[in-house]
């Protein structure tokens, strides 16, 4: 007989939560401390005139704030994508986990307000956003030597108040489904039947075509337009792969230390190998893009084109070499060749030490595709990053842990819930 599986949070869990953001706001303010009176360029040691120390640190800060933001804010949304397709696919192999990305979309409120923050506190107090060269009123004056014809000729799409009615279409669409989808599970826990479970893959389909536009979307808004000049018919797929495999090892690390904790005890070893099999195929399908992306460009070497690329590998800024790489390394190479067999797709610890591996990756690479726009060659890696960082996981964690505990983690109702016990692969 299947039963509910409550997950009780200890008290000292949720403390170590809020240490981990008390830990991360200590050093973030300690680091734009230390940026503010040595200049805040690459590392903290780095010196810069007097005028630049304001422009610098607090400009580090608000890059580092969006970055985190988009990467957790993709990982929640990635949750209900997950759980979408899933209905739409009439899967059964997934009951057993399905609680663990329903609750992934928790953040989606959080992520959002952070993000309408973050954009406009910086113009209503100068006027523009530095991260942003196009909400700069020069760039658009005739006349004015910061005119920029090209910003112009975008400007139809990217301007501040279409730009903000963008973000909060995709964060209340987003945010809704979440909420309506999440109804819907907890409703079919207490009443049965297939109601409910119908209701479900009208709204996980609905949903894939509303985050099919709204992924891509957001992905230009708030990672390609920072690099304003230059555009890619990928970046939407992308951002979308990096969201998607980050999101994939958020979900199957969940799922292992809670089985390590005592819970979820029928998920077992074949669905494990499920997860692996997926974090695995979409590590190789991120690596194809990048690398599509990266050859098209860099071998066409068209001067516009391939500035993207030059600022990444080196030149001037040759910090960012090392994690263009390490992005391939640690988020191709290392689960490639880990997860290679099939034994290893089926073991806790070789999944754990993946996941863990690509979380941190996938964060270097929205560093990658954030930092060299906002900082050029004035970014660094020291006590901001690890702050923010910090910060925005304590917060993430929080709030996915808290609605994980709301409600059962065996969806008792389910129509296949049988089959996904008896899973086997």
């Amino acid at each position: 007989m299947i039963t509910e599986e409550r997950l009780s949070i200890p008290k000292r869990t949720t403390t170590r939560f809020f240490y981990m953001i008390a830990i991360g706001l200590v050093l973030l303010v300690a680091g734009l401390i230390i940026a503010a009176t040595s200049g805040g360029g690459h590392g903290e040691e780095h010196g810069a005139a007097a005028g630049h120390h304001v422009a610098g640190w607090s400009q580090r800060l608000l890059a580092n704030l969006w970055m985190n933001n988009v990467y957790f804010t993709g990982i929640a949304v990635v949750g209900v994508l997950f759980v979408a397709i899933q209905y739409v696919a009439y899967a059964g192999w997934s009951v057993l986990i399905k609680r663990v990305p329903e609750a992934m979309g928790s953040y989606i409120l959080i992520g959002g307000v952070i993000m309408l923050l973050v954009f406009l506190l910086p113009i209503l107090f100068t006027g523009h956003n530095t991260l942003f060269h196009w909400t700069d009123h020069s760039v658009h004056e005739l006349g004015n030597p910061n005119y920029d014809p090209i910003i112009v000729g975008k400007s139809g799409y990217l301007n501040t108040p279409f730009f903000v009615i963008r973000m909060v279409a995709y964060f209340v669409l987003w945010f809704l489904f979440f909420k309506w989808m999440r109804r819907e599970s907890l409703a079919e826990d207490l009443n049965g039947g297939l109601n409910h479970y119908n209701k479900s893959i009208r709204l996980g389909a609905t949903f894939l075509v509303i985050f099919g536009v709204t992924s891509s979307m957001s992905a230009w808004d708030w990672v390609l337009s920072i690099d304003t000049h230059w555009f890619s018919t990928m970046f939407g797929w992308y951002v979308f792969a990096s969201w998607w495999v980050s999101g994939l090892a958020a979900i199957t690390l969940t799922v292992i230390i809670l089985k390590q904790n005592g819970y979820m005890k029928m998920v077992t070893s074949n669905h494990l190998h499920d997860l692996g099999k997926f974090v695995f195929g979409f590590s190789i399908f991120w690596t194809y893009i990048w690398f599509s992306q990266f050859m098209l460009y860099w071998y066409a070497n068209i001067p516009e084109e391939v500035i993207y690329f030059q600022e990444r590998l080196g030149g001037n800024n040759n910090h960012y070499t090392w994690i263009f790489f390490f992005n391939l390394v640690i988020n191709f190479a290392f689960p490639f060749l880990v997860l290679m067999t099939r034994d290893a797709k089926r073991q806790m610890i070789m999944l754990k030490i993946v996941c863990i591996a690509i979380l941190i990756g996938h964060w270097f690479d929205f560093y990658m595709m954030i930092m060299p726009g906002t900082m050029r060659g004035e970014s660094g890696f020291g006590l901001i990053e690890i702050g923010a960082a910090l910060t925005f996981l304590g917060l993430f964690l929080w709030r996915f842990s808290a609605e994980l505990s709301k409600a059962s983690l065996v969806p008792v109702n389910h129509p296949f819930v049988e089959e996904s016990v008896h899973h086997h692969v």
